[in-house]
């Protein structure tokens, strides 16, 4: 482990083991509960209802969710959401029939709705904890221990409902959501920016300035539109892989199910690499490359049936897409933490899950529609290509117009001035770092200021160097 792991950062540890298990918790239900529909009804139609149950709400939520955050303590939301979540798996213990489906498809909406403020709450109290050259690597170890659940949780989940019925995976879950709740609960640091008290506009007044700070922050509108773009291609994904593991490789549900699953070890690996390299990659090199990447590898796979079907060879494949595709997440979430100011990371977040969420959508529509016309192969042809080409546009769109310049993220600068204030910040230890709000070190200025100064907080609506207006530049 690198000497500069955020996982040395107590309340980042603290983090991101509540994270891993709260997601192992997730991933058992989330492959269960199909299989208990499926079991109860024979019905694919019956068990399709429990993905649109977790997704459409979501999508709804998403706007709300993002004002939410930014209003309230993220360490508080946090745990409480994990608490309340656990409480709401209780009605399952009375989805015992086929008759009862109405309650599975409740709570799923339920849980999906509440992570759906968990998700940006989780992401914007990251760069509270650990340095602001620590983002990256955070975030490549949070990818981690996603990858790290998805790997471990579903197969168990599958395991669990066989042996233990929907009551054991139910209250295994619930188990995971209390020890995540209480491991957040124990972190020390600030769960939200300090600000002086201002007069809110309302709830929709304070989404509309949060798309407003999209706007305005150059890189963000251009990182959103990747991610869409990117969940567009992955929509397709979702409805052609299955078929083109069936159809073209000849293969069967278990096959589904291994090649599905074993792109989290792709994503452990990277996420480990990412991590010990302690963020010293530029995100949109990260970005753009792991696109691209990705990109490549999808192409090899959807032609090389002209050569073989043997599943190993897929599995492998599949595993080495998992390491571009967390570089490319974890570049895009960087780049929204770092150019976000800390007041509306959340709603910042929350309009990112919510097109990437509905290009997905999209997707799925395009994939269903086309597929039988041009078929299956071609159309995942160009999924491959629509990630190359978002790979090149990521390398293009994001790249800094001036690398000096800081981000217009860094609103406010560090109100404690210790005995180590004479130092440059990224010089101090990790242990002085803890806690630090990294989005607010630095201001909106083109110049940075003097080493230890302070600098009241600016209006995130307020111009900035990486805006339309390029005449002041030099």
């Amino acid at each position: 482990m690198s000497a500069r792991s955020p996982l040395r950062e107590r309340d980042f540890a603290l983090l991101w083991s509540g994270g891993l298990i709260g997601d192992l918790g997730d991933w058992m239900l989330l492959a269960s509960l199909p299989v208990h529909v499926y079991t109860q009804t024979g019905s694919a139609t019956a068990t399709s209802t429990v993905f649109l149950a977790e997704l459409l709400p979501a999508l709804l939520v998403a706007p709300f969710a993002g004002v939410l955050v930014d209003r309230w303590d993220r360490r508080r939301l946090l745990v409480r959401l994990g608490l309340l979540q656990a409480l709401l798996l209780l009605p399952l213990l009375a989805a015992g029939g086929a008759d009862r489906l109405w309650i599975v498809y409740a709570v799923a909406a339920a849980q999906s709705c509440l992570a759906g403020l968990g998700t940006p709450a989780k992401a914007a109290l990251v760069p509270m904890l650990v340095g602001r050259d620590r983002v990256a690597a955070a975030n490549s170890l949070n990818a981690v221990s996603d990858n790290l659940a998805r790997l471990v949780g579903a197969p168990l989940g599958g395991v669990a409902i066989q042996l233990l019925g929907l009551p054991g995976v139910v209250t295994v879950d619930a188990v995971t959501f209390v020890l995540a709740a209480a491991l957040t609960a124990g972190i020390r640091g600030r769960g939200r920016p300090e600000l002086p008290p201002v007069a809110r506009p309302g709830m929709l007044g304070e989404w509309l300035d949060g798309l407003r700070v999209v706007r305005r922050n150059r890189p963000l509108p251009a990182a959103i539109a990747i991610a869409a773009l990117g969940q567009l291609a992955q929509g397709i994904f979702m409805v052609l892989f299955v078929v083109f593991v069936l159809d073209h490789l000849h293969g069967d549900g278990t096959d589904v199910g291994l090649l599905r699953g074993v792109q989290a070890i792709g994503g452990v690996l990277g996420g480990l690499v990412l991590g010990a390299l302690g963020g010293r990659m530029r995100p949109h090199i990260l970005v753009g490359s792991g696109l691209i990447a990705f990109g490549l590898i999808s192409l090899t796979t959807w032609t090389a049936p002209t050569v073989s079907t043997a599943i190993g060879l897929y599995a492998g494949l599949f595993v080495a897409a998992g390491v571009p595709g967390v570089a490319a997440s974890a570049g895009l979430l960087t780049i929204t933490q770092t150019h976000t100011p800390p007041t509306h990371i959340g709603r910042v977040l929350a309009a990112g899950n919510a097109s990437a969420g509905a290009a997905q959508l999209v997707g799925v529509l395009i994939a269903g529609t086309l597929a039988d016309r041009y078929g299956t192969l071609a159309l995942l042809d160009a999924q491959a290509g629509l990630y190359l080409l978002t790979g090149l546009l990521a390398l293009t769109t994001l790249r800094p117009r001036n690398p000096s310049v800081p981000s217009a993220a860094h609103t406010t600068r560090r109100r404690d001035r210790g005995p180590h204030h004479g130092r440059p910040p990224d010089l101090r230890s990790p242990i002085e770092h803890r806690n630090l709000d990294v989005l607010g070190r630095s201001g909106f200025g083109t110049s940075t200021p003097a080493a230890g100064s302070l600098r009241p907080p600016r209006d995130p609506n307020a111009a900035g160097p990486d805006d339309d207006d390029d005449s002041t530049r030099k």
